[in-house]
Order: C-alpha cells, then structure tokens, then sequence
C-alpha cells in the first residue's frame, strides 16, 4: 500500500454491502446484475446518471463470432495482429469463445440488435476484421441500447444506486485488503457530500482517460479516476503508454476542446473512402484492407498525409451511400454531422484522429482480480492483456461484457470478507491540482504525447508536468493561500495530472514504434526488445516505478513487490523510478 489519498473531508455518512461497483457502461452493470441475482448486496456507483458513461456513446456495435463461416479462432487471428504482438493470447481467446454466448446473454437481458430480413443478427464490417462480425443497433446506436437494456434492467432488479458521485479512495483493512471506498455525491439527495460504501469487494469499471488530451471522443466523465484511484491504492497498471486515437472523429477546427463527435470506423466497414483534398484515395497500397486496417495504422496514415499537404484533417467520402443508407444505417453520425454544418449525403466529411481507448488499466488477471486483494477492474479502465497495443474494433463491448461475467463469478465463488476499515491520516500527503490547470495539462499531453511522439517532445511534456505537481506539493508546504481545496474539479485535475505523469513516464521507456504507441525518433517495431509489457506501481513518494515484463506474455497479477518482471533501464531518471 502506498499510504497516499486526496485530500478530502472524512466521510460523513456510510453504507454496507457486499460488493460495490463504481461505473454504470456495460462492464459495470453487467458485473452488478451477476452479483445481485447470486443474492449478493450490491451498490452502483457513477459519477453522473446511470446512462452516462463510455458505453452510450459507442457507435460501432460488439464483435463476436455469430455469422455463418466466422469462429472464434478467426476472430482471436484478427485480435492478435491489430495488437501487434503484445496481446494476451490465453486472454483473447477467453474473450472470442465466450463472448458468443456472452451477446446472447445481453439480448436475452433486453438489447435488440438489428436483424437482417430473414430475422438472423445483421453484421457489419470494421478495421482489422477479416469477417463480418459487428452486431449493431439503431444502425449506429448499439451503445445506447445496450446501455438502456441494462439500465432498465438494474431499475427492474431494484439494485442500490448512487449517481452524481466521484469516487475519491480505496478503504483497507488492517491487512491491505480491500475495504470499500470513499466517494464525493454531487447535489441534494439521500446522501450527499463524501461519505463512504464498505464492502470487501470493490469493481473499478469507471471507463476511460480520454479526458488527458484536449480532444477526443470521451465523454467529460472520463477523467482517469479509476486508475488514479488504484495507483494511490498501490495495485499495478500495465500498457498505459498505448492510447488509441481513433482516426476519423468530425474535425471541427483546430482550436476545438473536449468531447468531439465520431464518425464510426462503421461507414467505412460499409465502405466509405478516405480521401484528401484532391480526392485521392491515399490507404490504397498502404495496408491490404486499405480504410478497414487496424486504426493504429489508418490513424498514422492519416497523420501522415496531413503533415505532407500541410493540412489539419483529411476527409471520409460516403456520398456514394445515398440519402437512404445515410438515414437508415447512420442516423446518429447523419445529425451530428449536419449540426456542425456538414452534410454528408453531399459532401466529404472533414476527420482527424482524436484520442479515442485506453488500451493499457490496471492490470488484471483473467477473473478481473488487481494486485490489491478484493479490488477488481473491468472495461476500458483494465488491462486484461487482451488489446495488446492496438485494440481491436468493438472488441471493448465485449471485453467488459465476458470479463464482467467473470468477474462476478469470482466473487460469488469467493464471498469475500473484510476487516474494519483503516480511516486514518495518509502517510503521505497528496496535494491538489488547481482546477485551471486542467487545460494545461491537456494541452501539454496533446504536444508531448499524441499521435505523433519522440524522446523531446515526451522529455518537455515529462517536465513541464512534473512542474505542476511540485508546484503544488510546494505550495502545501509553504501553506501558501493559492492552494487548491478539495472539490470536484480539483480531484479530477489531480488525477488527470497523475494518470497523465504515470503514461509519460511510460511511453518515454517505450523506445519503439509499435500499436498505437508511434515514436518519431524510434520509427520500428523492436521485438527484441521491447516486445514486452512495462508494469508501473507508485510509491508512497507518489513517483512511478516501471518494470518491464521478461516475455512477451502478460504473465501472472501478483502482489506489487513480487519479481515476475524484469528492471528496465534506467534511461528517464527524472521523472520515473526503476525497480530493482
């Protein structure tokens, strides 16, 4: 354990329960559905309503093996080269053999994916599939209704929910095992204020990170608090460096923040071309599925171009689709679209990469189990091992669907019990970040770290980000009056300042190109090398220690201190410690 926490008022209500999950996307709702119907006494926890997450906004559909011709190996071939060496293959293979059934289970809760006439589940095409395996809803919807299946469901289950809270800590006991955790409720209702949810089995599924850089797809919930959360709590996180940038979300000029719309990888699996400004279809000869590559490689394809033209985005031409298709296949992508001024019946649509999933979490086992006894992980905030350094498209939907279903069983199997839990004063202070800072460290995070990185530009973001946490660490020292105070804004601003250090740290260590991790300086993929996972743990000096796994192979989730890597390098001395 480290021993850190944010600063924040002791809590002043509590409730017990068996498990409690933080996060209401289709990996948290799944898990609490699981672990209620075995009778066990579960709470959600979100941080804004229970349809607000990561999984509402997701387009494209969830990949499994359900067409006539198509299996699971098949799909497990595709996961593995999108992720580009560095995938689990015990992991994958888990995923595609019952992710199948687990999509039969989702459409038995209530979801309704669109059905071709015979009344068989419609199947669409995305990057880096050889087959037809995305089953969608609403033509480009599928993440709202499976979000409103499971919604209905634990409202129908009549499971304890807390919306509009920000979980804050981990609760131990005296042994180090989870305890439950405290958590900020935002507005008047049964509680409000911090308080804290006790139960000896806590499940972060609080989504992704998105919100480090300045643009991306991610909603503003996803500011890396299930993360932040278990670095403090002293559990592992893996990968962190891969961050994919989906390469077509709707450009909205150069200067545009925060949440951007997608234009799913869909209307080019239904095939869409990219072109630049003269029309030149420019993926041609660049991969053999040309648009439909994986997205790390039509991103950099992309990114290219616009380096050589000058430009800041390309252009998606669909006007081949007609107004029908446009309407009845991409209704959704058809209004935002058009809201910003672009009609895509009739013209090309203006796109650039924008950060999109977080390949790389907290790392887990194949039961969803952390480095922290009781503390499991699910979603884009885990690293299973099974995305690699590239996910695969809509293999998210079911990463968090067959590992939600795991994870339950786990727990269901294990009736896990807890002592009191330690309430104490941290051991080491943990100083907030000013609310202003956030767009600094989004727009350092977008130079130093984006698409395009090298051993300077991570070095500037390395440093310029360590300023801030120094400064602030400074600042509680000298008890100086501009120091932040506890507050919503300031503890996502910290934990996006400490995700953001851990994924520099990372990515400065990585000295190759490889997935979505693509280092200007470092152009090749070196397997010899680097075809390896960087493990960071913090510690209780709030700094990252990175090691670096012996093979290629995700290798077992152990407590923190236990050798199963080996020491990386000592190459970035300033702003990471190297394990012995």
């Amino acid at each position: 354990m480290t021993g850190i926490r944010l600063t924040a008022p002791a809590p002043g209500w509590s409730l017990d329960a068996d498990v409690v999950v933080v996060g209401s996307g289709v990996a948290g709702l799944t898990t609490a559905l699981r672990c209620a119907a075995a009778g066990l006494a579960t709470v959600v926890v979100t941080k804004a309503r229970l349809d607000d997450g990561s999984t509402r906004w997701a387009q494209g559909g969830i990949a499994a093996a359900l067409g006539e011709g198509d299996t699971p190996e098949q799909h497990l071939d595709d996961t593995l080269v999108a992720g580009a060496g560095l995938c689990d293959e015990a992991a994958v293979r888990t995923l595609v053999t019952e992710g199948p059934d687990a999509v039969r289970r989702l459409i038995g809760t209530g979801a309704h994916f669109d059905t071709t006439e015979s009344g068989d589940i419609a199947l669409t095409r995305e990057g880096g599939h050889h087959r037809r395996r995305i089953a969608h809803a609403g033509g480009d919807a599928t993440g709202a209704e499976i979000s409103r299946a499971l919604v209905e469901a634990v409202r129908e289950a009549a499971l304890h929910t807390i919306e509009n809270a920000l979980v804050l800590d981990l609760l131990t006991d005296a042994e180090g095992r989870t305890a439950g955790v405290t958590l900020h409720v935002m507005g008047e209702g049964q509680h409000d204020g911090v308080g804290a949810v006790r139960a000896p089995a806590v499940v972060l599924a609080t989504g992704g990170m998105g919100q480090v850089f300045s643009a991306t797809t991610n909603p503003a919930v996803s500011t890396g608090d299930g993360v932040a959360l278990a670095l403090r709590a002293g559990a592992e996180v893996s990968d962190l460096e891969f961050v994919q940038f989906h390469p077509t979300v709707l450009f909205l000029g150069s200067g545009s923040e925060g949440q951007q719309p997608l234009v799913s990888e869909a209307v080019r699996g239904e095939g869409a071309h990219l072109v630049d400004a003269s029309g030149t279809r420019f993926m041609l000869g660049q991969h053999e599925l040309a648009e439909l590559a994986p997205r790390d490689i039509v991103a950099k394809a992309i990114t290219r171009r616009m380096e050589l033209h000058g430009t800041a985005h390309m252009y998606l031409d669909a006007r081949h689709f007609g107004a029908a298709m446009w309407e009845q296949r991409f209704p959704t992508i058809l209004a935002a679209c058009r809201a910003h001024g672009i009609d895509p019946v009739t013209e090309p649509i203006p796109v650039a990469p924008a950060a999109h999933y977080a390949s790389g979490g907290i790392r887990t086992d194949l039961r969803g189990r952390t480095t922290v006894p009781g503390l499991y992980a699910c979603g884009e905030v885990a690293c299973t091992g099974v995305h690699g350094a590239n996910r695969l498209a809509s293999n998210s939907l079911l990463e968090g669907l067959v590992f939600a279903e795991r994870i339950a069983a786990d727990i269901v199997e294990d009736r896990p019990h807890a002592g009191a839990a330690e309430t104490g004063t941290p051991r080491t202070p943990s100083p907030l970040i000013a609310p202003e800072a956030r767009s600094t460290i989004q727009r350092i995070m977008t130079r130093g770290a984006g698409v395009l990185r090298s051993a300077e530009s991570l070095a500037t973001a390395a440093d310029e980000l360590e300023a801030l946490h120094n400064s602030a660490a400074l600042a509680v020292e000298a008890d100086e009056p501009k120091v932040a105070v506890p507050g919503v804004e300031a503890w996502e601003v910290t934990n996006l300042l400490l995700v953001s250090r851990v994924l520099v740290a990372a990515a400065r260590q990585r000295e190759e190109t490889r997935g979505c991790h693509w280092r200007e300086d470092r152009p090749e993929r070196d397997d010899e090398n680097w075809r390896r996972h960087l493990v960071v743990r913090l510690t209780p000096e709030r700094r990252p220690v990175l090691r670096r796994t012996e093979t290629q192979a995700f290798g077992p989730v152990r407590p923190a201190q236990a050798p199963d890597c080996a020491a990386a390098p000592p190459t970035h001395p300033a702003d990471v410690t190297e394990e012995p």
